[in-house]
């Protein structure tokens, strides 16, 4: 079988991340083929496509949020996302039982005796009139009913698990600070979710399928625990199976298999990789188990700290901030003189993207 080492993996990787080539596809479809972009941080996904897309336009990114093409909301390892609306109505039954039992492993001594379906149905039918609510507003509808939990536990359990919610605009818009608001998903998007095929439990799964196919067009080769560690899920295996004769199979370093789509694109080992500025918690990172195709074990932690990081020859090689107008530039170690210009270049962009072209200052700091 035929090995693959972390470069060859990494080009892979930056390929199907739309990293090693800024694409020309239309926004709504980026998003698509990324199977969404994690977005706990509101402004961070703006970053994310424009280190992806040729002549990003910030401004297309917040009309499809007003819009409801694109939807934020919880997801993926029970994360904020943004989704285009049919992903996010597709997939949201997929990934109840996972809502679950991610926020019961936090406080499942709070919630033992109750009925989490009883809880679900009213959270709904406080939900139902459409009017935005904060957390806080629809544990206070509730709370004198389930007086137990805490009320962070209740809303968490609320609004991340148990009812589908989207977070309204103005949050996630183009330079705008808002607070969390949050409608069904049903009633923002004029569509329910679509129904659970047994969660998984069905042999045929086929949104455990579609999952698949879709993970591996955005981050293949990948190996199984590379898939369970971007969705959350334990229950793909059997989709997985289900699908494998449509799938190619390689090895890593590590001997484990990784499964790819045939037709998948899988770049020499040597093509070049131009410098690319990621955002706060960007799924090429997170969206693998195994994260050594792109980043050190000695620097796996910023990721998961919410640091921005910098791509110098498809690898972590730095962390960025911005300070008074300046992309501040930190090299985890020595960068060549050619590199440090291509940073600093790229620097520049960044910093005119977001500043609307006021400034052009980046500082990559000695090392």
């Amino acid at each position: 079988m035929t090995v693959l080492g972390n470069r060859a993996l990494g080009r892979a990787t930056l390929a199907r991340q739309l990293l090693l080539d800024r694409a020309g596809v239309p926004v709504l479809d980026a998003v698509a083929h990324l199977c969404g972009m994690q977005a706990q941080e509101p402004q961070e996904p703006f970053v994310g496509l424009w280190s992806r897309l040729r002549a990003f336009d910030p401004a297309v990114l917040s009309d499809l949020l007003s819009g409801r093409s694109l939807v934020r909301t919880h997801l993926m390892r029970r994360t904020v996302h943004l989704l285009t609306a049919d992903d996010a109505l597709a997939w949201r039954a997929r990934h109840e039982t996972m809502l679950r039992q991610r926020v019961l492993g936090t406080y499942r001594r709070e919630f033992e005796g109750i009925d989490l379906d009883e809880l679900a149905a009213a959270g709904r039918a406080v939900m139902a009139d459409g009017e935005p609510r904060s957390m806080a507003e629809l544990v206070g509808a509730l709370a004198a009913r389930w007086p137990g939990p805490a009320p962070r536990a209740l809303g968490e359990m609320l609004i991340a698990a148990l009812v589908p919610v989207a977070q309204t605009p103005p949050r996630g818009l183009w330079r705008t600070k808002a607070g969390v608001r949050n409608v069904l998903l049903s009633s923002w998007l004029g569509r329910h979710p679509d129904p659970p095929s047994l969660d998984g439990a069905d042999p045929v799964d086929p949104a455990g399928q579609a999952l698949v196919r879709r993970y591996l067009a955005a981050f293949g080769p990948a190996a199984s625990a590379d898939l369970r560690a971007w969705c959350g899920l334990a229950g793909l295996p059997a989709a997985v199976s289900a699908i494998r004769e449509e799938l190619v199979s390689f090895r890593d370093e590590r001997g484990r298999e990784v499964l790819d789509l045939p037709g998948a694109p899988r770049p020499d080992p040597d093509t070049p990789a131009p410098v690319r500025f990621l955002p706060a918690f960007d799924n090429a990172i997170l969206g693998y188990h195994d994260r050594g195709r792109i980043i050190d074990d000695a620097h796996r932690g910023l990721s998961v700290a919410g640091e921005r990081v910098v791509l110098v020859d498809g690898r972590v090689a730095a962390t960025w901030n911005v300070h008074t107008g300046t992309v501040v530039v930190t090299p985890l170690g020595s960068l060549s003189q050619a590199d440090r210009t291509a940073v600093a270049e790229e620097g520049r962009e960044l910093a005119a993207f977001l500043s609307d072209g006021e400034s052009h200052r980046v500082h990559v700091s000695p090392r």
